[in-house]
């Protein structure tokens, strides 16, 4: 039956399998992975339109590429399921996104076909020229091609990238999978130079044929290379009047092509595998490409849940009578407060619809922006834009906010900006895995001078937070949430400003203090409720801390004047977050308590569902419980 439904698929494990098949016979093979990738994803959930848009460069590179001797190297890892698929994964890529089963992007720690960690973006030109120059050193025969799209090419990191690329001896190819994608849209200005780059056809066929002639000569093997690239540079700019920015950096550039003819793509490769030189292959291609409903709304299914593979419906989810997700308040919240006050203004790297700033850009559009994937600018910008009265909040994601750390201390701190940094998916944040989990904003910005960091409990907190953090004077105020639902229904509230740096008693207590910070609270809250359902006399008192910056002292003194037994918990590493700031306080204010953190461990935590990762990392309501009852 499987050799029936996936005559090609079926007969291949790994790359040097299908490099066995005809040409001809790689559309059938494009067409069986494709479905392949709808049916598994259709009932195991991850991203799916990414992935269709590569399938024909995936087979194209494995099957011209000696994989995995050759390097590979992906930019933005959703686009890289055929990839696993054809990589002797197969079999277990039912398991894919699952607690001990595949990784949700390419690592080498799982497979020596993944080159590189390629979690977010903009990174794979710089590792790969790292590899490329690795290999020159060491005299290896080993050709490393870059994959870098989905949006990627407006990152910093893209671009510094192909600076030293262009300067740096190499043989590197690097393939920009164009699709004019994030998850959203792609914006900016490179998206428009992609749109209008266009070389003719004619012209690259006689320069491929001028190249082999030159490189069988010899004359495409030193110095004189960039040279003749120059030259060919400047008559190609005459005659077309347009200056190709790759080009411009003595990068060769052949495009665009039509990245889903895959026996074009298989050509173009074997033409530009030994040519010397740094080389860039412009792939036009389509999200979502093959399934009709991926290819109508490619953001929603960029990774859409489980849907019915045949007819392309959704599994629709009850949300009656649900909290909203933490996205959806803060996307209401600031559009109401931006009515409010005319400075508000909102920025987002790329991820609009992800934390929900699109709810101001179809309200305001005029007062919304989206950057691209370039979250250091993203701060930079919002720096900008406060340091000449705007009022700026910036969302990022947790993880992704630690791209521009330098630019939280160097251009918001240093002057105390008032710039607004929303931290979306703080925490734990399930299947998506260690490049996602927001585990370390806490500990990383606590020491950085003038910052407020604090962390909403629930809905209303998060309003009350986010009016707070707009008010004349608060400087550079940070609020962290985490991915997914709260806790309330009723979660519209008369907005009130909270006091800075002071948190709350939610339970008297004498035994023990359990002191929180965040959503994370809610799980501490189940665990007294559950020791008090089942009898237990302990008396637990339990604070909500609000801000782990500036720290609530006044809360703290009373709390180490009363209980010699305390619990922290918080979502993010232990080292350097909540616990750490109460030791810190107790052993500067002569205090010998007996504190017990509770938070992520000195690792990296792997992927699962939220549910699994906090119960093996011990901040579930039951690990809660337990930790009580040692007292």
């Amino acid at each position: 039956m499987e050799q029936e439904k996936y005559e090609l698929l079926s007969h291949i494990k790994y790359p040097e399998d299908l490099r066995k098949l005809k040409v001809d016979q790689l559309p059938k093979l494009c067409d069986e992975l494709r479905r392949d990738i709808v049916e598994e994803l259709s009932v195991n959930p991850g991203h799916l339109a990414s992935s269709l848009g590569v399938v024909e460069l995936t087979v194209a590179l494995h099957y011209v590429y000696h994989t995995p001797d050759d390097r590979i190297v992906w930019d933005v890892g959703h686009q890289a399921y055929g990839h696993k698929i054809l990589t002797g994964r197969r079999d277990q890529f039912c398991t894919n996104r699952m607690m001990h089963g595949l990784r949700p992007f390419p690592s080498p720690i799982e497979s020596e076909y993944d080159t590189f960690t390629c979690g977010h973006a903009s990174n794979s030109v710089s590792a790969a020229l790292g590899m490329a120059v690795a290999a020159a050193l060491k005299k290896e025969e080993r050709h490393v091609v870059a994959v870098i799209g989905d949006g990627a090419m407006s990152g910093g990191l893209a671009f510094e990238g192909l600076n030293n690329v262009s300067s740096t001896p190499n043989d590197l190819l690097i393939i920009l999978n164009d699709n004019n994608m994030s998850i959203d849209r792609s914006v900016g200005g490179m998206k428009q130079y992609l749109l209008s780059l266009n070389t003719n056809e004619t012209y690259n066929k006689i320069r491929f044929k001028v190249s082999r002639w030159l490189n069988k000569r010899g004359m495409m093997n030193d110095d004189r290379r960039h040279g003749l690239i120059r030259l060919n540079n400047a008559l190609k700019s005459a005659i077309s009047h347009q200056q190709n920015v790759f080009e411009g950096m003595n990068i060769r550039y052949f495009g665009p092509f039509d990245g889903h003819n895959v026996k074009n793509i298989v050509r173009l490769l074997r033409q530009l595998k030994d040519m010397k030189g740094p080389k860039l292959l412009h792939l036009h291609t389509i999200k979502g490409k093959g399934y009709e409903p991926a290819e109508q709304e490619a953001t929603i299914w960029h990774a859409p849940g489980k849907f019915d593979a045949e007819t392309g419906e959704r599994e629709k989810t009850d949300t009656a009578n649900k909290p909203p997700k933490f996205q959806v308040v803060f996307g209401e919240t600031l559009l109401e407060l931006a009515r409010q006050n005319e400075r508000i203004v909102g920025i987002t790297p790329a991820m609009p619809s992800g934390c929900s700033m699109n709810i101001l850009m179809r309200a305001m559009p005029h007062r919304a922006f989206d950057v691209g994937i370039a979250e250091g600018h993203a701060v930079t910008f919002s720096a900008g834009l406060a340091k000449e009265g705007l009022q700026p909040f910036c969302n990022i994601y947790s993880a992704f906010a630690q791209r521009a750390y330098d630019n939280i201390i160097h251009d918001a701190a240093i002057l105390s900006l008032p710039v607004v940094l929303c931290l979306d998916r703080a925490g734990l944040v399930g299947e998506d895995g260690p490049t996602h989990h927001g585990a370390f904003d806490l500990a990383a910005l606590r020491p950085i001078p003038h910052l407020t960091i604090a962390s909403p409990m629930d809905e209303h907190e998060l309003r009350h937070l986010m009016y707070t953090a707009q008010l004349p004077g608060k400087g550079t105020f940070v609020i962290r949430y985490p991915r997914g639902c709260g806790t309330l229904t009723d979660w519209r509230c008369q907005m009130e400003e909270l006091p800075i740096g002071r948190g709350r008693c939610l339970r008297e207590g004498t035994d023990v203090a359990i002191l929180s910070l965040g959503p994370i609270g809610n799980n501490a809250v189940k665990a007294i409720d559950a020791l008090k359902a089942n009898g237990s006399r302990i008396s637990v008192a339990h604070y909500d801390m609000r801000f782990l910056k500036p720290i609530d002292e006044e809360l703290l003194r009373e709390v180490a004047e009363r209980f010699d037994r305390i619990i922290t918990i918080e979502d993010g590493v232990k080292k350097g977050g909540l616990g750490s700031a109460v030791l810190e306080w107790m052993a500067q204010n002569g205090y010998q308590r007996h504190v017990t953190c509770l938070g992520l461990p000195d690792e990296f935590v792997e992927h699962g569902s939220i549910s699994q990762l906090q119960h093996i990392t011990g901040i579930d309501s039951e690990s809660i419980q337990q930790e009580i009852l040692k007292s």
